[in-house]
């Protein structure tokens, strides 16, 4: 087995374990919310128990776009099918932006309407643990997220993310009904709905990027550099190309080692380069090696 069929079937298992993780916290709190919101007459909290199961069928799209992305390359897909990954993310984001408008225009018709809601202890306690479990479903998925570059992941995280600031307005709406104030719950979930608007698109505004073969981001990229630059044998090198494919890195370069290697020294020192960039780098490597003798510049 490679390093990178190594580093790629770990990340699955990570990736699934997580979303399971999601999943089953998810399918709690939608029969917790809907339940508690029916008995006691909260349309906030019932409405926020149907958030929770757009984030439960967002759960499932992320095992679907695991086992497409897991599959290995074929004859019509020679770089794998990472792209999986970019579509579910662009899916995943597109409710999560949606989900924070419908809250924007939800609140502002409240107001309009001047709709006072009087909902107490249960729908508090409810949001209040909801909050707890989410912002831990955000807090370890967005970890696993960053350490294995995936998109996808990462917009699974905002998901959760959404889905607590969803139940912190419940919870400010629940507050603010047993103090008497009014509009409160409006008014905060109006500010919590466009900063979830604005993380939906910036989501799928990098998901899309990734459509149109984008480069590495430019830590990443320096980290590359770094890399290449600690191999002593290469003398120097130039044309480093990269892009990104779901969680996996593409990269071909032009090396340039001693003209007197023979070509299976020559080899091995492009193996050592990919070795050293599969063990430093979190994302799968993918990288094609052109090898050039160095020649000195004579002075003039």
């Amino acid at each position: 087995m490679t390093p990178h069929t190594d580093k790629n079937t770990e990340a699955f298992k990570q990736i699934m374990r997580v979303t399971w993780l999601g999943i089953y916290i998810n399918l709690a709190l939608v029969i917790t919310k809907i339940s508690i919101g029916l008995i006691v007459a909260s349309m906030a909290l019932i409405a926020d128990g149907f958030h929770s199961l757009s984030d439960l069928l967002t759960d499932f799209a992320i095992i679907l776009g695991v086992k497409i992305s897991k599959k290995e390359p074929d004859a019509k897909h020679p770089y794998g099918h990472g792209w999986a990954e970019n579509f579910i993310t662009f899916f995943t984001a597109v409710p999560l932006a949606a989900a924070g408008g419908y809250m924007v225009i939800k609140a502002v018709h409240s107001i309009a309407d001047h709709e006072l809601t009087k909902i107490g202890y249960p729908v508090l306690c409810a949001s209040l643990i909801a909050i707890i479990l989410k912002e831990y479903s955000f807090r370890i998925t967005k970890r696993v997220a960053v350490r294995l570059s995936s998109s996808m992941l990462y917009a699974n995280a905002w998901d959760h993310r959404t889905d607590a600031l969803s139940s912190f307005a419940v919870a400010i709406g629940a507050i603010s009904s047993l103090i008497g104030i009014n509009y409160a719950d409006q008014i905060a979930t109006i500010v919590i709905g466009i900063m979830v608007v604005f993380v939906g698109v910036k989501i799928i505004l990098d998901a899309a990027s990734q459509f149109t073969a984008k480069a590495v981001d430019e830590s990443t990229a320096d980290r590359i550099k770094e890399i290449i630059a600690a191999q002593i044998q290469i003398k120097g090198w130039h044309k480093l190309r990269t892009r990104i494919v779901g969680r996996e890195l593409f990269m071909d370069l032009h090396i340039l080692v001693d003209p007197a290697l023979t070509i299976t020294q020559a080899h091995d020192i492009a193996e050592a380069l990919e070795i050293e960039l599969h063990t430093q780098i979190s994302q799968p490597v993918n990288i094609i090696v052109h090898i050039e003798p160095f020649v000195e510049s004579k002075p003039l």
